[in-house]
């Protein structure tokens, strides 16, 4: 089967390649999806996981990508909760190779339904925003009816579903980015816009949650802006400043089916909607990966063709 992989760690987005590669076996509780589209993160060529295995073990030659979007083709042993033929979408497991090929070996767990709907290529812009999203205002930052909660990166991949997301459980939602954001965050339900270029964040007062992608001096401005009993929660890097009277929580996305059948819903319902920016196919993912490419707002998905390859 055709996947992008990446052999030399040193070379960064150049040493990603299209490559014939073995078919994927399916573990106990795996399944093998026919993978329709697929997302990757940028940073992922620089990650411990894309290199070793749980073991620290070279993995090498890897496939990137664990996003994915596409139909069960087989079951492994064991394997409950989904059926052949079945359309799901969810993440790949970040050790093992990933979403950027025809076919994925995935756990079970960290897929869910998908509703017919829901188009491939809007569900693969999905699970690790969306899972991060809700992770980091509920699971993490306790987000309520009533609070405030502002986040950075307002019109980004995870920024736009947390605002529409914090929106649904009515909250007000304080936003931040670049000037050129400012129309798109309050099309998507920003209460109130700050220009991190030009306005002073400390003028928007105390808040409940805040919710942070950034990371660095913006990460550490906002410590004092939550208000006792509140979240500070970031995906950026461990928290060096941290709140007076609250809590700060540095974590990393998982996946969790539950989490992924309620974005589901909001989809097809059409509460959420992601950003899709750029599809391409996937012997132009190496591009996609090139730092100049992610200048495309909304996500970037990668679209799987299959030409009578292996059903």
């Amino acid at each position: 089967m055709r996947a992008i992989t990446v052999r030399d760690r040193e070379a960064g987005t150049a040493g990603l390649s299209l490559a014939e590669i073995p078919y994927p076996h399916a573990a106990e509780n795996d399944v093998i999806v026919q993978v329709h589209a697929a997302g990757f993160t940028p940073g992922e060529l620089t990650w411990p996981a894309t290199w070793a295995d749980r073991s620290g073990r070279d993995r090498t030659p890897s496939v990137p990508g664990h996003e994915l979007s596409g139909v069960v083709v087989e079951l492994g042993y064991g394997t409950t909760g989904l059926s052949v033929g079945q359309r799901v979408f969810g993440m790949a497991d970040w050790a093992r190779d990933g979403s950027l090929a025809e076919y994925t070996a995935v756990e079970a767990r960290n897929l869910a339904p998908l509703p017919a709907g829901i188009d491939h290529t809007t569900a693969a812009a999905v699970p690790i925003s969306g899972l991060t999203a809700w992770q980091g205002l509920f699971d993490h930052g306790r987000l309520a009816t009533g609070g405030t909660v502002l986040i950075h990166g307002a019109a980004g991949g995870v920024g736009s579903l947390a605002v529409q997301l914090a929106r649904e459980v009515g909250a007000r939602v304080i936003g931040t980015g670049r000037s050129a954001d400012r129309e798109r965050a309050a099309g998507i339900g920003v209460d109130t816009f700050v220009d991190l270029e030009t306005e002073v964040l400390e003028d928007i007062g105390e808040v409940d949650v805040v919710l942070d992608v950034i990371g660095g001096e913006i990460l550490d401005r906002s410590a004092a802006l939550v208000r006792d009993g509140g979240t500070l929660v970031t995906i950026a890097h461990p928290v060096n400043a941290r709140p007076r009277n609250g809590r700060a929580v540095f974590f990393v996305v998982e996946p969790d089916r539950a989490t992924l059948a309620r974005l589901a819903a909001r989809m097809r319902d059409g509460r959420l909607e992601p950003v899709v920016g750029s599809v391409r196919p996937l012997d132009e993912a190496p591009a996609a990966f090139a730092p100049g490419a992610r200048r495309v707002q909304g996500k970037t998905v990668i679209r799987v063709d299959h030409g009578g390859s292996r059903p």
